[in-house]
């Protein structure tokens, strides 16, 4: 990974301490890192946005696709502000406005309030789904890197029922 200074040490010490994962706390995951679960995923495209709704507590994530810009002064949230676009048969996403200091794996690699996401969402077949992350957080790492997840499409099954109260405390003693 292309580490700025002291970011290798702080992976280091997020490893170390997985108990302080956000997500061992219920907390929601991030755009990212939703792709990075084995949760079930449904994603929906309306009119003017693509809804990708998974199990995990029912988070959702909007992507607009009416062609507005990326806006100058974000509310920061989990999810971060998207956009996105058709390239042939890849939906090419665009966004920012993430909350400072997200966890982006289990490892607990940084995605920083500064950060860009770029997302290349394919269908390459009908039981499997291409995406390819690149991660552009000039206060994190000294340049943008990429990694492409391949993912199984269940198409025939429903997402169930799946909640983690914020501040749940079962969870850390799992993962000690």
């Amino acid at each position: 990974m292309p580490y700025r200074p002291g970011v290798a040490e702080l992976v280091k010490q997020r490893t170390a301490a997985q108990d302080e994962d956000p997500n061992a706390h219920c907390m929601p995951r991030g755009a990212p890192r939703i792709w990075t679960d084995d949760y079930y995923k449904r994603i929906f495209q309306v009119s003017d946005r693509v809804i990708i709704l998974t199990e995990r507590n029912m988070q959702y994530r909007q992507i607009f696709t009416d062609g507005r810009p990326l806006p100058k002064d974000q509310n920061p949230t989990w999810n971060g502000y998207s956009t996105a676009a058709w390239q042939g048969d890849t939906l090419v996403v665009q966004t920012s406005g993430f909350k400072d200091d997200l966890w982006l794996d289990a490892s607990g690699n940084p995605l920083t309030g500064t950060g860009k996401l770029t997302e290349r969402i394919r269908r390459p077949n009908f039981g499997t789904l291409e995406v390819e992350m690149m991660i552009d957080d000039p206060a994190s790492y000294t340049a943008p890197w990429t990694v492409t997840l391949k993912q199984p499409l269940a198409l025939d099954s429903e997402l169930l029922d799946y909640y983690c109260l914020e501040n749940e405390k079962d969870l850390v003693h799992m993962i000690k």
